[in-house]
């Protein structure tokens, strides 16, 4: 059940994929939904505002944040790639909006971190949230300073702060790995408002997936979120296998859960 407890909520990366996905989801949380962006991404619809902010631009993204109640943060470089433009997005970036909602009084935070901040764990462990980080490149290391920091903001001046460490969100897995890690649409704005809406947040670390049969990850030291996911990866196995090879157990984006992602760079000029 949605429960429209926040008047006005901010949605930073809404120009992205998954911001796109939650634009029209997350209006049933709110009255207003401000939507922020580096980029002009079209006219706004009723019951939304267009904020546009670099999040390295700390006085924009303080004007982003004046007069919400809480904050959605999908905003930052979403893959991996060279440390410089990470640095400015994920890390400056996520220090802006930590200010900007301090100095405003913005007392709750969904982060969306991502399952590269344990990309190095193999896909044979199932995790835990208390786990120490194991990320997979400089995207996992910024998501992980980007919980460090929430937790440093949490601690020193009471902003709660759900990091959602997403897994795979798409329409549907894409191949086998992602039958552990996939996280649909509508369960990400279940997530999502769960986080917003539990009456004590804390300072809380959840793992952003469906109801896969497959799993990698515990979100039992979340319980208290009241997260339960409706969809399943399950539906799709079949139709998967026919379209994917055999795994090759010798490749290092088999063996450890963040795929691809540890095997990417160096990155050079």
């Amino acid at each position: 059940m949605t429960i429209k407890l926040h008047h006005r909520l901010l949605l930073t990366g809404a120009a992205g994929g998954l911001g796109q996905a939650l634009r029209g989801r997350l209006k049933a949380n709110c009255e207003v939904l401000r939507l922020s962006d580096r980029v002009d991404f079209g006219a706004v619809q009723e019951g939304e505002e267009l904020a546009l902010a670099d999040l390295a631009d700390a006085a924009a993204v303080s004007a982003a944040v004046q007069g919400v109640d809480a904050i959605v943060h999908l905003g930052g470089y979403s893959v991996e790639g060279p440390f410089e433009p990470i640095l400015q997005a994920n890390i400056v970036g996520v220090y802006n909006l930590y200010e900007a909602a301090r100095q405003h009084g913005v007392k709750r935070v969904v982060f969306a971190s991502s399952n590269h901040v344990t990309g190095f764990y193999r896909q044979s462990q199932t995790l835990t949230t208390d786990m120490p980080p194991r990320p997979d490149g400089f995207y996992g290391v910024s998501k992980a300073f980007g919980e460090d920091l929430s937790r440093f903001y949490f601690d020193r001046y009471g902003i709660e702060t759900a990091c959602v460490r997403i897994g795979s969100s798409f329409p549907e897995p894409r191949d086998r790995r992602m039958l552990a890690s996939w996280l649909s649409y509508d369960d990400l704005h279940r997530l999502i408002t769960a986080c917003l809406s539990t009456p004590v947040l804390g300072h809380t670390i959840i793992f952003g997936m469906s109801n896969n049969a497959v799993t990698w990850w515990s979100n039992e030291q979340a319980r208290h979120v009241g997260y339960v996911p409706q969809d399943s990866s399950d539906v799709f196995r079949d139709a998967v296998y026919a379209r994917t090879p055999a795994p090759d157990l010798s490749d290092p984006a088999v063996q450890f859960q963040g795929g691809g992602f540890v095997k990417a760079g160096p990155f050079s000029g």
